[in-house]
């Protein structure tokens, strides 16, 4: 029999908790929720190729939306659900907006978090980082969507994902798999990839 208290929580329902003691009147809660979900807010962000100063923009927008709305959430469990929605919907207006259709590559800070001087940050930078992301670039669309939140949620919740995604929940860790496949044998057949 499994133990109720030993099953991990999902990220939705962590923020769920944290959004509703938000609700309640804890204040700091938000800044909480706002250190748990901009990882992923701005990965979902960046996959719609915006530069980095429009994310910036779209995340903020997107935070304040949820402050201005954080009564018309009925279910905190769907915050998170919410957010990516809004993120994504902000990105598009701002898309829309700058009403440029440029080639898109992932440049050097495109999966760096907003603070680059996190140690994964100071990690990723350099030469490894750039024969691993031209590799990235090249998968198709959905791996470096699919990849790209998955990597920076501590835990990934599937069922949120799955809507978010617009992907059946039983695809998604079949599509990881052979998206990281597919990454694996492309950096090793390149010679300047070096396994650390």
């Amino acid at each position: 029999m499994i133990n109720a208290e030993a099953e991990q929580e999902t990220l939705a329902s962590r923020a769920g908790e944290v959004f509703q003691r938000f609700r309640e009147g804890h204040s700091e809660a938000m800044g909480e929720l706002v250190a748990m979900l901009t990882p992923i807010l701005w990965h979902t962000v960046r996959a719609q190729r915006l530069d980095r100063e429009s994310t910036e923009d779209v995340l903020q927008t997107t935070w304040l939306a949820l402050v201005r709305s954080t009564e018309s959430i009925s279910d905190p469990r769907a915050v998170l659900q919410w957010l990516i929605v809004a993120a994504r919907r902000e990105a598009w207006r701002v898309m829309k907006a700058q009403a440029r259709q440029l080639p898109y590559e992932i440049d050097e800070d495109a999966l760096q978090t907003p603070d680059s001087d996190l140690p994964e940050s100071v990690v990723l930078r350099g030469v490894s980082q750039k024969v691993l992301w031209s590799h990235v670039s090249a998968l198709s669309e959905r791996c470096r969507t699919l990849l790209r939140v998955i990597a920076f949620a501590d835990r990934p919740d599937y069922p949120e994902l799955a809507r978010s995604l617009g992907m059946p929940i039983g695809s998604i860790g079949p599509t990881r798999g052979r998206c990281l496949a597919k990454l694996r044998a492309s950096l090793s057949a390149d010679a300047r990839w070096e396994l650390r």
